[in-house]
């Protein structure tokens, strides 16, 4: 039988909330940078990439991939993750205050923000709409196995699912289970197999199939 219990936690979120309409007001800004062609379209596209999947989650994936591959990190990641983190020249706002929890063969973590939509966005890139969206937010507590199965995770059913709410004072990454078959794999090979889901807990690591026949 699975044993799913939540950890939460009450917490002030008045100054740690990007604007609620902040995509809206993105794109107000897009559409009038091309309209007075201040931007060509092209560029902006590659300057939204890279936030998305470089500067963004792919930071978190280096910190991942170090983890699996130098204990020393490792430890360090659990003893103080922001200091660890930055050590890899990631810095920034929302950033600062974290911990990393394992996934392992009996645990796994799943991330949410009750309250409304606490993320570190300085190692996971942008927030996903459904991370903020209300029906995650509720059901990722009450029935967090149904969620997972929902992304295409299934777990066994003697796995413990461990829910954390993050908060303006702490936000988490998941440290996914590094995939079989990678003995030997360098830092970037490793990092390929590092998704935002697999951070935030809804999904597991890439395999290295997945990574091969993409």
């Amino acid at each position: 039988m699975s044993k799913d219990h939540s950890h939460n936690h009450e917490h002030d979120h008045d100054h740690t909330e990007p604007p609620s309409d902040l995509a809206l007001r993105v794109k107000a800004l897009e559409s009038l940078l091309v309209e007075k062609g201040l931007i060509d379209p092209a560029a902006l596209d590659v300057l939204i990439d890279t936030y998305e999947h470089k500067i963004g989650p792919r930071n978190g994936a280096r910190v991942v991939a170090k983890a699996w591959c130098d204990p020393a990190y490792k430890k360090w990641l659990y003893e103080d993750a922001g200091a660890a983190i930055a050590s890899l020249g990631i810095t920034g706002r929302q950033g600062e205050h974290m911990a990393v929890i394992e996934n392992t063969a009996r645990v796994h973590n799943l991330v949410v923000c009750t309250l409304c939509s606490c993320y570190p966005w300085s190692v996971l890139g942008l927030p996903p709409v459904w991370y903020k969206a209300a029906p995650y937010r509720s059901r990722a507590v009450s029935d967090p196995r149904g969620v997972l199965e929902e992304f295409g995770t299934n777990l066994p059913g003697n796995t413990e699912i461990r829910v954390w709410d993050s908060t303006s004072e702490m936000r988490y990454l998941v440290l996914p289970v590094r995939p079989e078959g990678t003995d030997g794999w360098s830092e970037d090979d490793l990092a390929a197999l590092v998704t935002r889901n697999s951070m935030i807990g809804v999904e597991l690591a890439k395999s290295p199939n997945e990574v091969r026949s993409s």
